[in-house]
């Protein structure tokens, strides 16, 4: 995966933790101020989201994105015919 799909996929991984964070914080809440900030990240989160995905889409399109090499981790590396590296 190219260093600017790995960003990309970085900060829907950040995103997801916004939403986990906004979720809690709003259950968690004891006053209005705290809901008021909750629900920035929230709103904030789900914004750079629909952004998120739409350039990883444009990647998809462009043949960066590897949707297949994407369940495999950082660490993998596409072999070549025979095997190797």
């Amino acid at each position: 995966m190219k260093p600017c799909d790995e960003n990309i996929k970085k900060a829907l991984e950040l995103v997801n933790e916004m939403i986990g964070l906004a979720e809690k914080g709003d259950a968690d809440r004891e006053d209005d101020g705290c809901g008021i900030l909750y629900g920035v990240l929230r709103d904030s989160a789900y914004e750079i989201k629909q952004i998120a995905e739409a350039e990883k889409e444009k990647h998809i399109k462009k043949g960066w994105w590897k949707p297949a090499y994407e369940k495999l981790g950082h660490n993998h590396r596409k072999l070549g015919s025979n095997g190797i590296t």
